[in-house]
């Protein structure tokens, strides 16, 4: 009789397991507290990326000295990576055992997959309009920016599923870095705008050779364009021709004949070795500094590495070619409707027990958009402050202008990269943002480089071939599952609460198995009665 008791009970919990914890189990609801206690220590974990740039990891530590000295109740653990995947899958690993960061800085693609798990980041919409502690708030003992101050375009994109998940760190958009001298050489003006069609023609001029070497650089080595971010650059295309990508509910538009279209395109110049990519060739910054290449395609924030005086710059002195470096927005299809990307780092807030040392986290995190925070990250490489505070104070109007005067602080291409998104933040725009995104992104990027690598092998690329390209890449990528909450890179989506169906099925057969152990209790009892 024991063992039956033992079986009903393991039935019984069997299905409360499946009806409670189907969908992830996550922490309480935040609330902000109504007053923040200054008379408790706080630990408060903070995750930041930077690119072994020591500049930029002394403006995180003295900005945790600062805000240390301010409430000095609040002491600040900063770990620092070198890669924002990193941060992603350790946030990933780490929210199954509650241990995640209290601040992050990361990517709204990386917040929706954090958004699985129930209540894992802080929506930020009360703590922005909460008159203490919010944006601008009265008991912030700082000089805490009101969130009209915050670039709206910037801002906006910290918003999805009806809230704000992030506050934004910095920004940034991609330029081409043109060598100027060699596009004149060609018999070429450099445009305020870049067409596609004039950079693959001005590309494929530079691949005539005399000899062994190419006729516009003399040298053995000449790849007119490369793209850094392959990723971006069918995003980009994609938004400017108005062609499906993805929509708000997650669905995917990749593969459609738009597409198929740019990837023809891409394949004609890939084939003659006019265009590349970083993952198969290397950095743009290198090439276009060694005078071989023409258009390097990469992030504004990357402007320290490109042009002859690149402060940055990864190769040798005797590599160095002289030549006249142009910076402009990405190439377009239509000039006079500029669409480009806008990219950059934001900061999450994580969810913990304990509501007031989620306040200290917010505090801290808002600490982050002050001025002095802003203006000196931006300095640093080429991106702008997120508010409009910086952008506008005296300090970094004074760095702009001294474009040119030096080859550190201020090098002139780093601050015409700043300068263009200034100029255009109006024409950047993201891309929708949900749990699968990131897959998606990496997807479209996969599109060109399967391409290119094929045309260089003398594959033959046709429809039947981009219909296996497709095929293949979805598989890959998990997008061939049910899209917006499709299993990611390998991460285990959440599947949300077990539908009500199957929670009656589930209970209605513990009832049978109730019912049929009862009857057999019965049987036996009688039979025990009557011996």
């Amino acid at each position: 009789m024991r063992k039956h008791i033992i079986l009903l009970a393991s039935l019984l919990m069997s299905v409360s397991l499946l009806t409670g914890c189907h969908g992830s189990q996550g922490s309480q609801e935040f609330t902000v507290p109504e007053n923040f206690d200054t008379s408790r220590e706080y630990e408060v974990t903070f995750w930041a990326k930077n690119d072994t740039n020591k500049t930029q990891t002394d403006i995180y530590e003295k900005a945790i000295k600062d805000f240390e000295a301010i409430y000095p109740n609040v002491h600040v653990n900063m770990r620092l990576y070198t890669d924002y995947g990193r941060i992603y899958n350790d946030v990933i690993t780490n929210i199954a055992t509650k241990t995640t960061p209290n601040v992050c800085i990361t990517y709204p693609d990386h917040i929706a997959t954090y958004l699985t798990g129930d209540n894992v980041v802080v929506p930020l919409d009360d703590l922005f309009a909460d008159a203490k502690y919010g944006l601008g708030g009265t008991d912030v003992a700082f000089d805490s920016v009101g969130q009209n101050e915050i670039a709206e375009e910037f801002l906006e994109e910290c918003a999805f599923d009806g809230h704000y998940y992030a506050i934004p760190y910095m920004r940034s958009t991609e330029a081409v870095y043109i060598n100027k001298t060699y596009v004149e050489k060609l018999g070429y003006e450099v445009p305020d705008i870049l067409t596609w069609d004039f950079m693959f023609e001005v590309a494929e001029a530079a691949m005539k050779k005399e000899g062994e070497n190419f006729v516009v650089n003399g040298q053995k080595v000449m790849i007119p364009i490369i793209y850094k971010s392959t990723d971006n650059m069918m995003i980009q295309m994609l938004k400017q021709k108005d062609a499906g990508y993805s929509n708000e509910d997650g669905e995917i538009l990749l593969f459609n004949d738009t597409t198929k279209e740019l990837l023809y395109m891409i394949a004609e110049h890939a084939k003659t070795g006019a265009f590349s990519t970083f993952k198969i060739s290397s950095y743009p910054a290198n090439f276009l500094d060694a005078g071989q290449c023409i258009f390097a395609i990469d992030s504004t924030a990357g402007a320290t590495w490109m042009g002859t005086y690149a402060p940055l710059s990864d190769i040798s002195a005797d590599k160095f070619v002289e030549f006249e470096t142009a910076v402009r927005p990405v190439p377009q299809f239509d000039v006079n409707n500029p669409k480009m990307i806008s990219q950059g780092p934001s900061i999450c807030v994580f969810n913990k027990s304990d509501t007031q040392e989620v306040l200290a986290s917010w505090l801290f995190a808002q600490y982050l958009l002050t001025n002095d925070v802003q203006i000196a990250y931006a300095e640093t490489e080429g991106y702008v402050p997120v508010t409009t505070k910086a952008q506008e104070s005296d300090t970094y109007q004074e760095y702009l202008s001294l474009s040119g005067t030096d080859n550190n602080q201020h090098y002139d291409i780093k601050i015409q990269a700043s300068e263009l998104l200034l100029n255009n933040i109006q024409n950047t725009f993201v891309t929708p943002v949900f749990n699968g995104s990131t897959s998606l992104r990496d997807a479209s990027g996969q599109l060109i480089e399967n391409v290119t690598k094929s045309v260089r092998r003398n594959e033959k690329v046709d429809d039947a071939y981009i219909e296996n390209l497709y095929s293949s890449v979805a598989s890959l990528y998990h997008l061939d599952q049910a899209t917006g909450n499709a299993s990611v890179s390998g991460e285990k989506a959440d599947l949300g609460p077990l539908p009500s169906a199957s929670k009656a099925l589930l209970i209605t057969l513990v009832i049978v198995w109730i019912l049929i152990g009862a009857y057999y209790l019965y049987l036996n009892q009688k039979k025990k009665a009557s011996s």
